[in-house]
This record gives C-alpha cells, structure tokens and sequence, in this order.
C-alpha cells in the first residue's frame, strides 16, 4: 500500500518555528515531484512549497518566500518543510503530496498522484 505520512505539526507561537516531515512508503518516490500544500479553516486547499526530484528546482507562495524551506532525502524517502517566522496566518493543516508531474504540481491544489492526511499546525500566542 501506497502511503504519504505527515509528522511534526503542533502548536507554536508567533515568530517560532517547526519543522514537518512526510515519509513515503510502498514505493520510491525518487521520480516524483514533491510538495507541500495547505488548507486553513474555511479556506480552500492552496499550494505552499514544491521540489523537483533532483531536488534542484523549488517554488513557492508568496507568502511564505524567505520563511519556508522545503527539501527531500531521497535515501529516506522523506520530504520536509521548514517553517521559521511563523505567523497567525500560517495556521492550517498541512498536507504533503506526490506528482509524475511538476506542472501539475504547482499550478493547482487538487488532483495529484499521492496524498498524505495531513498535519495540523497552529500558529497562537
């Protein structure tokens, strides 16, 4: 069975920071592309972070350039996203997900190959 993990969500307060990871099992996903989405409360699920399989092309939101930084252990079969400087706003859960391809990775929020649950991160002082 093909499984997506997500860990390391909790609660933290504004300006901390946390560090998720997404563990991938049942198969390699060395030949995906990676990313990391989000979906605050009542909101809809919007795109946060991607990496190449390489590893050598990243994007992301604006509104997390310069705070996030997502990256992939091949070895591990692992993705991450670091978070610093996290604001109210970064409050949501966080789903990690799986793509053959970049560009439908990164140009919408539904449909990709593999999906973690998700992680709950609050942002709250």
């Amino acid at each position: 069975q093909v499984q997506l993990v997500e860990s390391g969500g909790g609660s933290v307060q504004p300006g901390g920071s946390l560090r998720l990871s997404c563990a991938g099992s049942g198969r390699t996903f060395s030949t995906y592309a990676m990313g990391w989405f989000r979906q605050a409360p009542g909101k809809e699920r919007e795109f946060t972070a991607a990496i190449t399989w390489t590893g050598g092309t990243t994007k992301y939101a604006d509104s997390v350039k310069g705070r996030f930084t997502i990256s992939r252990d091949g070895a591990k079969n692992t993705l991450y996203l670091q978070m610093n400087s996290l604001k109210p706003e970064d409050t949501a859960v966080y789903y990690c997900a799986a793509d053959s391809s970049w560009q439908r990775l990164t140009a919408g929020a539904y449909g990709m190959d593999y999906w973690g649950k998700g992680t709950l991160v609050t942002v709250s002082s």
